[in-house]
């Protein structure tokens, strides 16, 4: 794995390392099984005309992209700390033909980006940032949204059986390096989670990998 910096901001680069970018969306596509998640993930944020949507650490795109081609009168936002991957972004939301705002920024920066937001999502992004960043950035994504509104994570979380902790270890693990991901094979997102909304810490949906399971997570702001 090595390091990303930008801004004077440190950051895990798609795949671990900066020159493996312009793989990544072949190999999560490959090794994820992303059409069967992300499509999930669709179907739990439900984006609809006049929202705004805030993707944080939205790397190559992806999801922005399907949130607008879902919801061509909503506004989707989406950062990300790597000017790699938001040039990526931005020629994938051109060729599609949608108009998605993509900016620089970390996931602590979800609060200050854009005005209160009435969804937050983030995708395959807390697994491989130290503890305190996903702690900030959770915290970050819940102050972003309006009282009421809803906070959405797809991220590999517990590991709950010995197979897919086995493949976890040996790509995930490998590719982010283990001091990251360890604390959410271990049960971290849930409880970071729960501190926001209890509810938040079951999740609504898993699916197994190649690379380990896949969790999704929905929690509501329910104080302003």
């Amino acid at each position: 794995m090595t390091e990303g910096r930008t801004k004077d901001v440190s950051f895990t680069p798609a795949l671990g390392i900066a020159g493996l970018t312009r793989g990544y969306d072949q190999a999560i596509r490959l090794l994820t099984r992303e059409r069967t998640w992300r499509l999930a993930m669709l179907r739990q944020v439900a984006p609809a005309s006049g929202e705004t949507i805030l993707d944080v650490g939205c790397g190559t795109g992806s999801f922005a992209v399907m949130l607008k081609r879902a919801a061509p009168e909503a506004r989707i936002v989406a950062i990300d700390p790597d000017p790699q991957v938001l040039e990526i972004a931005a020629a994938k939301s051109k060729r599609a033909g949608l108009a998605v705002e993509w900016r620089q920024g970390v996931a602590h920066d979800a609060a200050k980006v854009v005005g209160p937001v009435d969804k937050a999502v983030s995708s395959l992004v807390f697994h491989q940032v130290p503890l305190e960043v996903k702690r900030e950035g959770i915290a970050a994504m819940f102050a972003a949204v309006r009282t009421g509104g809803g906070v959405h994570i797809a991220d590999y979380a517990r590991q709950r059986s010995r197979l897919m902790r086995m493949l976890f270890r040996s790509t995930v693990q490998v590719i982010d390096g283990l001091a990251d991901t360890q604390p959410n094979a271990d049960g971290a997102l849930e409880k970071i989670l729960a501190r926001h909304d209890p509810a938040a810490a079951s999740p609504t949906q898993v699916i197994r990998s190649l690379t380990g399971e896949i969790s999704l997570f929905r929690g509501t702001k329910v104080h302003g």
